[in-house]
């Protein structure tokens, strides 16, 4: 049984927010033009952003994903190739936003990876999360459904390694296994910069609200 303080500590290990700049010294007043003010749209105003409205969002980033796997997992059975996606976990296929605890799959993200995995596709994490918790971090991936063909989180020495150059790092290893990555799915651009995958899909993240 998953202990839930326990699950919150840990993960708050990998997600430290960003530091904040000091406000410079204020300048003199000078008059500047007034610009017209520009209104967000709805789903992108992070204060605001409801569970609901998050699923919705999801959904629709994510849906373009299936017909390219659909036709890529074709391809590559064809071929011989090996193919993989990999994954982010946090807000990515796990609710740990508006569920820290139960840590439920996002539903639009379950169902894409089990599509894929019924086409012979490899279904890879990646994360920030520390690997000393990879054992709790497999077991709430397999709980809420999903196959875990492969995990990898951070070890001591990449906590001094930008985020995205670990992930870029693991997603060479991934390749050097022999898959090919088809597809990089994320909900933070660290999740995605780096190349070594065909394409990538990012999930809203609303101004880094759902890290």
């Amino acid at each position: 049984m998953i202990v839930p303080t326990v699950v919150a500590g840990v993960l708050a290990l990998g997600f430290a927010a960003p530091a904040t700049a000091a406000p410079a010294a204020a300048a003199p007043a000078v008059a500047a033009p007034v610009a017209p003010a520009v209104s967000a749209p709805t789903s992108f105003l992070a204060a605001s952003v409801t569970e609901s409205q998050w699923l919705s969002d999801v959904r629709a980033a994510i849906a373009p994903a299936r017909t390219w796997i659909e036709q890529r997992s074709a391809a590559a059975a064809a071929s011989g190739e090996r193919p993989a996606i990999v994954f982010d976990i946090d807000n990515t296929t796990l609710q740990t936003h508006f569920h820290p605890f139960l840590q439920p799959a996002i539903p639009s993200v379950l169902e894409l990876a089990r599509f894929a995995r019924s086409r012979g596709v490899a279904i890879i994490f990646v994360t920030a999360r520390p690997d000393f918790i990879e054992e709790l971090t497999e077991h709430s991936l397999q709980h809420a459904g999903y196959t875990v063909d492969g995990l990898y989180g951070r070890d001591f020495t990449d906590l001094f390694e930008p985020v995205q150059d670990f992930k870029t790092d693991k997603r060479i290893e991934v390749e050097q296994q022999g898959y090919t990555i088809i597809a990089n799915i994320g909900n933070n651009t660290t999740d995605l910069v780096g190349g070594h995958a065909e394409r990538t899909f990012k999930l809203p993240d609303y101004n880094g609200l759902l890290s």
